[in-house]
């Protein structure tokens, strides 16, 4: 049987789309949809993100989407690490996260860190000489690998604070793919391709919170970012000044009382720029995944380049995350970003043809886009080191490129920023207190270990009070030695070994709030594969070399 959906275009055409029935989404063959939505540009952008969601809809409703199917695993996911694999769920748009929807609409061009530099305006007169030296960059997310591109030298471990940390095969690596990604792109630095991230001189901080298939609660990631702040000037020659968090949860509890916002704003207060990937879930749920919410921090969303290095033909990525109130404060490159490859990783094993050549690797969202602004963020701050988070902010805002999007986003002008007047002014958003609720903060999904889900008010090791964490988290002694909040999470120092210039120690966890010891068995090599993980919750079709 077939189908005809007739749905208005952005340029006030009624566009025709016949599908066959068929199994799932990925089989949808939506070629005039495709032309119709994606392509225009020039303050279409509302009238663009919500044609898709409505033909995504009405094609639902229909029928013809299979919903995702949640594994029986021994663990699930939560919230989740935004772009790349994780960055498809839609689950504002066409009723929730067990739902998923091909969006077929880039260019699927290669788009090379050369040129992404260009289009930054990093390769600019103005930026001659920079390539982040003396800065620090800290990337909480799934770890990194040794691969080409990634010199030892410029890495350092912090504690591994995910659920493979338990296990020494896994520990600081990165079995997903996203972090070694992510990192390509902010300090990548490969002499036999000539591959060069945005700021190849970076000392990155690797801090692992997710695992295989970005499997993370957000009390994981609430720990990372306090040991950030906790650690920043470790490296008086190269300290902590930007967190790259390509992380976000679909929770709607306001920044003003949510945990997550709290500990962002406490980076930003520390003198750290803290960029945030704003999210992929369209303009349907019209909101900004947490933390990209709270007002302080810079949340970055994707820009469709088209395959040029000209900023007159980009667009607001059809994918991002927006919303009437508070929104993406500027986009970056973020389609097709040619980055590392991490062989045998999740996204390696299961989107082979995004591979481009033997060595790289091929992904779009707002997560991509987030570490290209992470990287010009170490740049900026390279050669003015006197500035702080919010004269960057609003240096990076005003001097953004207009591409004559309808919601006034502008697309990032590195060039243009270097050589800006610094603001004197200062946000004066209110403050949060952090006393929400951590289960909140958490959004739709909960982490499950043997068919028990974490949620509620507790952590991974039992009850968790936000009031008692959001005054030490504010103090900057959440963290004494490698116990967080009390509950020994890491080593005590920097002690460790592994691959990287530095490593901080690991730590056997206690008793967990599951009832059973983590221990090495629990979490042994066969979870790289990801059959054990309920990872159906997230779409990879934005690795696909087809379509992204």
């Amino acid at each position: 049987m077939a189908l005809t959906l007739w749905f208005l275009g952005v340029d006030h055409e009624c566009s025709q789309l016949n599908i066959d029935h068929v199994a799932s989404a990925a089989a949808i063959e939506a070629e005039p949809w495709r032309e119709t939505v994606s392509r225009s540009r020039s303050r279409h952008g509302r009238v663009r993100r919500l044609t898709v969601a409505l033909c995504a809809a009405t094609v639902a409703s229909a029928g013809l989407l299979t919903p995702a199917n949640p594994a029986s695993a021994d663990l699930g996911l939560v919230g989740g690490l935004v772009g790349g694999v994780v960055g498809g769920l839609l689950d504002g748009l066409i009723g929730g996260g067990s739902t998923q929807f091909d969006w077929n609409e880039s260019s699927a061009t290669p788009l090379p860190m050369t040129q992404v530099s260009k289009i930054i305006g990093a390769t600019s007169t103005a930026a001659t000489g920079l390539d982040g030296t003396g800065v620090g960059v800290a990337m909480i997310d799934t770890g990194v690998v040794s691969v080409p591109g990634l010199p030892a030298a410029h890495i350092v471990n912090g504690p591994d604070l995910s659920f493979e940390s338990q296990a020494p095969n896994l520990r600081y690596l990165d079995t997903f793919g996203h972090g070694t990604h992510l990192a390509g792109i902010i300090m990548g630095n490969d002499p036999a391709t000539g591959f060069r991230g945005v700021a190849p001189g970076v000392k990155l901080t690797s801090v692992k919170v997710g695992g295989t298939e970005g499997v993370v609660d957000v009390s994981e990631v609430i720990a990372g970012i306090d040991w950030v702040v906790a650690h920043r000037n470790d490296d008086p020659a190269n300290p902590i000044r930007v967190i790259n968090l390509s992380y976000g949860t679909d929770s709607t509890q306001s920044p003003r009382t949510d945990p997550l916002s709290f500990a962002v704003e406490n980076a930003w207060r520390a003198g750290i720029v803290v960029v945030v990937a704003g999210g992929n879930a369209g303009s349907g749920p019209d909101r900004l995944d947490n933390p990209a919410a709270d007002r302080y921090v810079l949340a970055a969303g994707s820009a469709s380049t088209w395959g040029t290095t000209s900023k007159s033909d980009d667009s607001v990525s059809v994918f991002d995350s927006v919303s009437s109130g508070r929104d993406i404060d500027l986009v970056a490159p973020g389609e097709s970003i040619v980055s590392l490859r991490n062989p045998g990783s999740y996204v390696d094993a299961a989107y082979p043809t995004a591979r481009v050549g033997t060595t790289q690797f091929k992904g779009s969202g707002s997560s991509q886009a987030t570490a290209v602004v992470s990287g010009a963020v170490a740049l900026l701050l390279q050669k003015r080191p006197t500035l702080q988070p919010d004269q960057v902010k609003a240096i990076l805002k005003s001097t953004a490129t207009d591409i004559g999007d309808w919601d006034g986003i502008c697309e990032l002008n590195l060039a243009a920023a270097l050589t800006a007047t610094a603001p004197t002014t200062s946000q004066t958003w209110t403050p949060g207190t952090g006393t929400g609720s951590l289960d909140a903060a958490r959004g739709y999904q909960r982490v499950i270990f043997n068919s028990l889900a974490l949620k509620g008010e507790n952590d991974l090791f039992g009850p968790f009070g936000t009031a008692a964490w959001a005054t030490a988290s504010a103090a900057r002694t959440a963290w004494s030695g490698g116990k967080w909040m009390g509950h020994q999470m890491a080593g005590n120092d920097w002690s460790g070994t592994s691959w990287a210039a530095r490593t901080w120690a690991p730590a056997a966890w206690p008793l967990g709030f599951w009832g059973a010891v983590w221990t090495d068995d629990d979490w042994s090599g066969h979870y790289w594969t990801g059959q054990d993980w309920s990872g159906h919750y997230w779409t990879g079709h934005y690795w696909s070399s087809s379509t992204w």
